[in-house]
């Protein structure tokens, strides 16, 4: 996971204009050639703006032993990593769900059909189910599963 990274090197993508969550479409590539030297591509597509940096093998990065030593723990633990990956992925559907519907509300051609009384119900439901995601980050999927059919009962008896 993130936090067993090694950082090698960083640089920002900056001048992406203000969008809804998911809209912007960051590309990033990535190539390491024959002499290990790591290339990184980051371009906006909206924009067009884009960011590389070349990261090359420094004195004093790791050693073949410790190189070997962090690939034996990644294979220790890879069930362990896939295991948390797919939690973080059930997570991420679930807030990008509630944040399509923040936006769909947001939107005044889309939510015409919703009641202002409902409107405001469904916004509150969705920033309570937010908030339950930050208050409980060790939820499961089920948890999550549960969670975005409650809204989506709730939707559908508004809508019908």
């Amino acid at each position: 996971m993130m936090k067993d990274n090694l950082l090698l090197g960083k640089f920002e993508l900056t001048c992406i204009p203000p969008a809804p969550r998911g809209i912007p479409q960051i590309e990033v590539s990535f190539e390491v050639d024959a002499n290990g030297i790591l290339r990184v591509l980051a371009e906006d597509k909206g924009t067009g703006m884009a960011k590389k940096i070349t990261i090359t093998a420094k004195k004093g990065q790791l050693s073949k032993e410790e190189m070997e030593h962090m690939v034996c723990e990644a294979e220790e633990f890879a069930e362990e990593d896939k295991k948390v990956k797919g939690q973080i992925d059930d997570q991420n559907g679930l807030k990008s769900y509630f944040y399509n519907m923040k936006n769909m509300l947001d939107d005044d051609k889309k939510a015409d059909n919703i009641l202002a009384g409902d409107k405001k119900e469904l916004q509150d439901i969705i920033n309570e189910t937010l908030d339950w995601m930050e208050e409980n980050p060790e939820a499961d999927k089920d948890n999550y599963a549960a969670k975005q059919k409650e809204v989506e009962n709730i939707v559908f008896l508004m809508l019908t």
